[in-house]
């Protein structure tokens, strides 16, 4: 510093020391069109290489996450084995020789659409009926029932089935 080749600045308790640039050569207006052009050139390649290194990363990442060949093979036996016993399920399935013909499923139907018929019609019966003898009594439906001992579907969660 005291022989002017490097410079000096306090701040407070700090000393920093930088070149003195007054000793270096000025540069030309060329030389740093030259050198802004260089600067240009290589953040051009540097932008250049920067994207490739991005897709190759973006393709190694699909690489890498993609399965490998033993991969492929195991599982497309496990996938054959897979088909394989679905195959033989459906095949016992379709041997089977106990079906229910349409004749009596439609029966069934029926059945059921006659019973669920006359399970409205009892129930819609004694409704009125009770309701008719609630008329006169002097106590809340709930104390009648337990009273009489009358379970409802409701109590016991049944629902009567839809049509």
């Amino acid at each position: 510093a005291q022989q002017g080749r490097v410079r000096e600045k306090v701040y407070g308790k700090q000393k920093i020391y930088f070149a003195d640039q007054e000793q270096l050569p000025a540069a030309s207006d060329a030389e740093l069109r030259g050198l802004d052009g260089e600067i240009a050139t290589r953040s051009a390649q540097l932008q250049a290489l920067q994207q490739s290194c991005r897709h190759m990363e973006a393709e190694l990442k699909d690489l890498n996450s993609s399965m490998t060949t033993p991969e492929i093979a195991r599982e497309m036996e496990a996938l054959k084995k897979d088909c394989a016993s679905y195959t033989e399920k459906l095949e016992r399935i379709k041997s089977v020789t106990n079906h229910v013909t349409p004749e009596e499923k439609e029966k069934v139907c029926r059945e059921q659409q006659l019973y669920r018929r006359e399970w409205r019609r009892r129930k819609r019966m004694a409704t009125e009926l009770l309701d008719a003898i609630l008329e006169g009594y002097p106590k809340s439906k709930k104390q009648f029932f337990e009273e009489v001992g009358i379970e409802t579907d409701e109590d016991h969660g049944v629902v009567l089935p839809a049509t």
